[in-house]
């Protein structure tokens, strides 16, 4: 089994940063990858960013590319999403995803963001 905690959210005006954190505990040596996935109100869940848990390779869906960056500490078990140059359609709830060797999938319970002058 695998725990997520995220944290990081918040309310901030558009052009402004976050920076969104995700804990995890467990059964951490079976976690291959973690990813951060979002849902707006009314809409499906969607991927955001991805990174490799030992060779670092990170992804990131077209909408965020050049504003989000996601890195991983592994000495602290935690991976870190920075959101940069933030917009209104940002705003959603942000959700931890870690994804082990046999492909079970762990989630977090979410942190929202809010982007609004």
């Amino acid at each position: 089994q695998v725990q997520l905690v995220e944290s990081g959210g918040g309310l901030v005006q558009p052009g402004g940063s976050l920076r969104l954190s995700c804990a995890a505990s467990g059964s951490i040596s079976s976690i291959v990858a973690m990813a951060w996935y979002r849902q707006a109100p009314g809409k499906q869940r969607e991927f955001v960013a991805t990174i490799h848990k030992s060779s670092y390779t990170s992804a990131y869906a077209d909408s965020v590319k050049g504003r989000f960056t996601t890195s991983i500490d592994n000495a602290k078990n935690t991976v870190y999403l920075q959101m940069n140059s933030l917009k209104p359609e940002d705003t959603a709830d942000y959700y931890c995803n870690a994804r082990t060797e046999k492909s079970v999938n762990y989630w977090g319970q979410g942190t929202q963001v809010s982007v609004s002058s």
